[in-house]
């Protein structure tokens, strides 16, 4: 099977968040912070920051693309800080970057869920909130975002 490209539209993007928001709405459950994981979270982090009217940290773990190692500082602080805590993301694409994550939390008192625009029904880690699903395992895809495109406007 040959992948394909797929854009994801600023547009897309705010379906997404709306549709992140009504399920959030719907189960009754209301972060006090929203940390989105650098690189790809950051832009929906911040826009449902305002959206929600919570604040907004950037949590630098980034497994693919980066040789920097990840830094769980921010994460800390917040938990120490918040009782309940977002970490959002662009994609779920296989779970590696939510699961290196919750690997890292041990021993809170916080409750913590995960968000995504984009979750592929074949990765290894389950979020609870999504824009929009797919599953790579029947339609091999490469979602791209906005914010990787190389090409300035």
């Amino acid at each position: 099977m040959n992948e394909k490209n797929i854009n994801f539209s600023i547009e897309d993007m705010q379906l997404a968040l709306s549709n992140i928001i009504r399920q959030m709405q719907k189960s009754k459950w209301a972060p006090k912070v929203i940390l989105s994981i650098n690189r790809g979270g950051c832009i929906p982090g911040v826009y449902l920051s305002h959206a929600i009217k919570v604040p907004h940290k950037v949590l630098d773990v980034q497994l693919r693309d980066s040789d920097n190692k990840p830094n769980l500082d921010v994460l800390k602080y917040s938990i120490n800080r918040y009782k309940t805590i977002l970490i959002i993301d662009d994609i779920n694409d296989t779970g590696a970057t939510f699961n290196f994550i919750k690997k890292n939390i041990k021993d809170i008192n916080t409750e913590v869920h995960y968000a995504v625009l984009v979750n592929n029904l074949s990765s290894d880690f389950k979020v609870e909130y999504k824009g929009k699903v797919i599953d790579k395992s029947k339609t091999p895809s490469w979602i791209v975002f906005p914010w990787e495109k190389t090409k300035v406007y």
